[in-house]
């Protein structure tokens, strides 16, 4: 039986929290010296937390799964799950705590952004470097160093320092080096993120081709599960350092957007909920109050929402915008009112939302007021992620009762297809 190219087993990881090491020589020094005239810590941010000597935290908590050969392995889970640690373990960046690590074969891995790149260094001395660690004899780079350049989209900035780079060229030379030299084993971290959605769907079909062609076993980590669907033959969830779950794809996605489903409430205090950045604030939401009790719809029903907004002026022109996102994250569009005026105090808004053409699955909102400053500009006054959470659950698909929507089909329930049966075609009978 041939071995796992990746086994780990019962790993853990802890760091000590506020040790020495945590900032600069200076500060260290100055933190000394106020301990020994009994003094305040001088180098402690004002309302951050003092961590105790010896306090630590789990990163991860006794992981253990294996990764077949060919495998391509999606890893999920909320930030501060253990994804990024649990990756610079495999890649050896730091030791486990606990547990043992084996692989077999050779690793490439992109875990942010200029890794592994020297920055003096020109993008063709990074190419040559980068072979050479992974054990590539000069004849083995010169063989591929045509195809890494072409594939990367740098060739007329090839000979400048890489220090010169914008971080998407820096992702298309690392990515381009990592998928065209010799391992065994793809580790890619989010990296793709930074990149232009040409070059992502490149990259997907290229990790792709060398899993299925050249048998390479690949990580992935992502919090865009559409490409999570696409390139995963399976997937890991993790959750607190902890591992929830290891197997398909669809069923893991399931399982993480359940940890970040929001409960359902008729009336929410928006007062002190987060906020997005750069708003003004002069018009702020208070509450907002669903006309129903219960948060399941079907798509030819609307939503209607009651908001209570406080304003500290009189002001014109207000719109309110509503961005719609899947349970997993997925933008799905946006919607947005007509001008009104508030005054200032209190000001109540009803609003009616259509849910026509949503399929089957969980939903929440962005809400957003927005004020227009000058003819094409506008200033947002407030913005609220993560709230009014719903479902749709249709009793029919394609006009057609007791067919029900498939997850994989996606988040728009197009309307059926209309046939033009004169061209010799016949309907059959229903």
């Amino acid at each position: 039986m041939a071995l796992p190219m990746i086994r780990i087993s019962h790993i853990s990881k802890k760091y000590r929290l506020g040790q020495i090491g945590g900032t600069t020589l200076r500060e260290e020094l100055q933190r000394v010296h106020a301990k020994i005239r009994r003094r305040e810590d001088p180098t402690v941010r004002i309302g951050a937390r003092q961590y105790t000597s010896g306090e630590t935290f789990l990163a991860l908590d006794d992981v253990s799964f294996d990764v077949e050969a060919g495998e391509r392995v999606g890893i999920i889970g909320r930030n501060g799950a253990g994804k990024s640690t649990l990756l610079k373990l495999i890649s050896r960046v730091t030791a486990p705590t606990e547990g043992t690590i084996g692989l077999n074969g050779r690793v490439a891995s992109m875990l942010e952004v200029g890794t592994g790149f020297h920055g003096e260094l020109t993008g063709r001395e990074n190419i040559y470097m980068n072979g050479a660690i992974l054990g590539m004899s000069r004849r083995e780079i010169d063989s591929k160093l045509e195809s890494i350049i072409d594939f990367s989209e740098c060739r007329q900035f090839i000979d400048t320092p890489v220090k010169r780079y914008s971080s998407g060229m820096y992702v298309k030379l690392a990515f381009s080096v990592a998928s065209h030299l010799d391992s065994e084993i793809m580790i890619m971290d989010e990296v793709l993120a930074v990149g232009d959605m040409a070059f992502q769907q490149k990259c997907l079909e290229k990790m792709n081709d060398v899993s299925t062609s050249q048998g390479r076993t690949i990580l992935y980590v992502s919090h865009n599960m559409d490409t999570i669907r696409r390139l995963c033959t399976r997937c890991v969830v993790l959750d607190k350092g902890k591992l929830v779950y290891s197997g398909d794809t669809e069923e893991a996605i399931r399982i993480y957007s359940e940890s970040n489903t929001l409960s359902f409430e008729q009336v929410t205090d928006l007062t002190d909920v987060k906020r997005l950045h750069n708003i003004s604030r002069k018009v702020s939401f208070v509450r907002a109050e669903l006309s129903r009790d219960g948060d399941i719809y079907s798509s030819d029903e609307d939503m209607t929402v009651t908001f209570d907004m406080t304003s500290t002026g009189n002001y014109d022109d207000m719109r309110l915008l509503m961005i719609l996102f899947s349970r997993d994250g997925a933008r799905i569009g946006m919607t947005e009112s007509p001008a009104f005026s508030v005054h200032e105090g209190s000001n109540t808004v009803t609003a009616t939302i259509p849910l026509r053409g949503l399929a089957d699955g969980r939903y929440f909102f962005e809400i957003d007021l927005m004020q227009r400053s000058h003819l094409y500009s506008r200033e947002r006054c407030d913005a609220i992620p993560d709230v009014l959470p719903f479902a749709i659950r249709n009793d029919e698909a394609f006009g057609i009762a007791g067919e029900y929507w498939l997850r994989s089909w996606g988040h728009i329930m197009l309307s059926p297809i209309v046939l033009d049966l004169e061209a010799g075609g016949q309907e059959a009978e229903s």
